[in-house]
């Protein structure tokens, strides 16, 4: 009987094993997942999610409890002075509140400045950051959808805080028996102001911190480009009104968002004027106050649709 030949051995042999694990890589194991059968809730209830995450994230909800402690803080001291306004009211028995409605978000920007520094960057650095912002344009979400939940949350949490002590005013006046119609004339021109002030920082908070993925950096730039340009057009127009210029005061508003603030509504919401000398407004510049304000808004809007379409390319 003749023997094997050791090379058609070796061949059957390693055909064997290739036919085997040729088999074994073909087999289909079933590891338990299944196709998502539950309800597509879509782009509107996504860009509703990332509002109000988005939204409680500015007060430190679903953060850390120290993320709560700024926020809150800050939050009691805008409400703070109002509590006090109303106490005197009650106490003296005056005919009318120590400051108007729409002055003061006015004497207490500073409070709302730091607010936006703290949370601003929260909101659209640490996204940038950590890369995260591709998480949700692989989504059923477009940029446009991020950006107006981002806007309209930051816009909403400075509305919150500005129009808190507003309502502790005119509950309280209402308390206190004063005239029922000039306090809720003055509490309206009040919303008015607040609303357009909190969509004008809330733009200009979220395209500085859009820049930059550094949280830090966007909080002393907002500090910076929001106190600086006040102090510098506040310092240039008691100049000016020193040397009796009280058109140059009127025109030199519109280089600060909170002078441009304070010029719409002297002009529009018969508010009395902080800048120096308190120049009245006319119709004509207050026009261009608003035109101004509503451009710098639309502008603000335009540049972070710019900014999310680059980075998600």
């Amino acid at each position: 009987m003749p023997a094997e030949h050791p090379t058609a051995t070796g061949t059957a042999r390693s055909g064997q094993v290739e036919a085997e694990a040729a088999a074994g890589q073909s087999q289909i194991h079933d590891i338990g997942y299944r196709s998502y059968d539950g309800l597509r809730l879509g782009r509107g209830y996504a860009t509703r999610s990332l509002y109000t995450q988005s939204l409680r994230g500015a007060y430190g909800f679903g953060r850390a409890t120290k993320s709560k402690v700024l926020p809150i803080v800050l939050f009691v001291v805008m409400c703070a002075p109002a509590l006090i306004m109303v106490a005197v009211t009650v106490a003296t028995q005056a005919r009318d509140l120590p400051l108007d409605y729409t002055r003061y978000p006015i004497v207490l920007q500073a409070v709302t400045s730091l607010f936006l520094a703290g949370q601003a960057p929260q909101s659209a650095s640490k996204d940038l950051r950590f890369r995260t912002v591709a998480l949700y344009f692989s989504r059923p979400i477009a940029h446009g959808d991020y950006v107006r939940a981002k806007y309209a949350a930051m816009a909403s949490a400075l509305f919150i805080l500005t129009m808190a002590p507003l309502l502790v005013l005119y509950v309280g006046a209402l308390l206190a028996e004063l005239d029922f119609a000039d306090q809720t004339k003055g509490f309206l021109q009040g919303v008015v102001s607040v609303a357009l002030l909190s969509l004008l920082f809330a733009g200009i908070g979220l395209v500085i911190s859009a820049v930059t993925p550094r949280r830090g950096f966007g909080i002393a730039a907002i500090i910076a480009v929001l106190t600086i340009s006040y102090g510098a057009v506040s310092t240039v127009q008691a100049i000016a009104d020193a040397q009796g210029s009280h058109t140059a005061v009127s025109w030199l508003g519109l280089f600060s968002p909170i002078t441009l603030i304070d010029g719409m509504q002297s002009a529009f919401l018969g508010a009395t004027s902080a800048f120096p000398g308190a120049p009245d407004m006319s119709i004509g510049a207050g026009i261009v106050y608003a035109l101004v304000i509503l451009g710098a808004i639309a502008g603000c809007y335009g540049i972070l649709l710019r900014r999310y379409r680059k980075i998600g390319l």
